[in-house]
């Protein structure tokens, strides 16, 4: 109870600061939108456990016993449900749920099949983001001769992005008959997902010593897709080793935006780090963001996609690939949930 009352008085301390105007408003109102549903928690908790003792006290009152029994039990009906929305109230936040996120999506094993496969992802992801109200943004791709994609980096801003979206990053198969086999056989192949918190320039600091910087032709599909000015920038970080590329039309954009998505990865290694030092001892933690991982299956001759990290079988593969991922995103964020209460337990 100590615990929680320190909630509601950071929670008016904030209101009082924004109401005189001092501090970082834009950081108070951040944390005041984090702490509110927590606090009506906690005011809706309390009140219930004094309107309790109130009703147990009127218990000796032989005038009022029945009612206030009844009243007690009816409140003691609801106190676990209680308790539990406010468990899950003050499970520990990820600080990156509310940001943009960086997705990148690559073919793995099955050659153009697995290409075509990638493409099918974004355009899943495509629907998605356009269902959530969210913005899609290709920033790179490069797509094979049948419409394949051999890499594509995207990024995607609107509500709570991350939060929903960060279970994706893994290997996601494909079985189906792939329209370059003429015998009708099932084959088998793959595609690598990446979900990545956007990172502020505060995040993390690159020096401009660590960077190498070139221009480039675009290239593309052929056609209108050249580009025939050397606007294209790719960016390597020496110390990490990554190499970034933008191709779109202005050289100065292109350069902002490589200079996003390196922040994006080297913070998502800073990430992947810390979680791998809190989480040494779990060996099968649901969004690990292992990119060798095989997460989800999508069987196109049973109709079926399976989630292979929480045992989820959905007969529904058509609406998933039109962009109908909320069932399962709900089961992972439900498991996610559950697992944080059995360790705060």
């Amino acid at each position: 109870m100590d615990r929680l009352q320190r909630i509601v008085e950071r929670l008016e301390y904030i209101e009082a600061q924004m109401a005189q105007g001092g501090g970082d408003i834009a950081r108070l109102g951040r944390e005041y939108a984090e702490l509110r549903p927590v606090v009506e928690e906690i005011r809706a908790y309390r009140q219930a456990l004094d309107d309790l003792d109130a009703a147990r006290a009127l218990v000796a009152d032989p005038e009022m016993r029945a009612l206030a029994e009844a009243e007690v039990a009816e409140i003691t009906a609801r106190l676990p449900d209680m308790e539990r929305a406010l468990q899950l109230a003050l499970l520990p936040r990820d600080a990156a749920d509310a940001r943009p996120a960086i997705l990148e999506i690559r073919p793995g094993t099955g050659g153009e099949e697995a290409a075509l496969f990638a493409a099918d992802l974004m355009r899943m992801y495509q629907r998605h983001a356009e269902a959530h109200g969210w913005s899609f943004e290709v920033i790179e791709e490069q797509t094979s001769e049948m419409g394949g994609i051999r890499e594509l980096v995207a990024r995607v801003k609107g509500e709570g992005v991350f939060a929903r979206l960060k279970f994706e990053s893994g290997v996601h198969r494909v079985q189906r008959v792939p329209e370059t086999e003429s015998g009708g056989r099932i084959h088998t192949s793959a595609a690598t997902v990446a979900v990545l918190p956007e990172a502020e320039p505060v995040d993390i600091v690159i020096d401009p010593a660590d960077l190498r910087i070139d221009t480039m032709r675009s290239s593309g599909a052929g056609g209108q897709h050249v580009n025939t000015t050397d606007s294209a920038v790719r960016i390597t970080h020496i110390p990490s080793g990554i190499v970034v590329t933008s191709s779109q039309k202005s050289q100065h954009r292109n350069r902002d935006i490589a200079m996003e998505v390196l922040r994006a990865r080297l913070y998502d290694m800073e990430r992947q780090k810390a979680q791998g030092a809190r989480s040494a001892d779990r060996a099968a933690q649901v969004g690990t963001g292992d990119r060798s991982e095989r997460i989800r299956t999508y069987n196109f001759p049973q109709g079926r996609v399976t989630d292979h990290r929480i045992g989820l079988t959905l007969y529904k593969l058509d609406q998933v690939m039109q962009g109908d991922l909320d069932e399962l995103t709900d089961a992972l964020s439900a498991d996610a949930q559950a697992r944080l209460l059995a360790e705060m337990t």
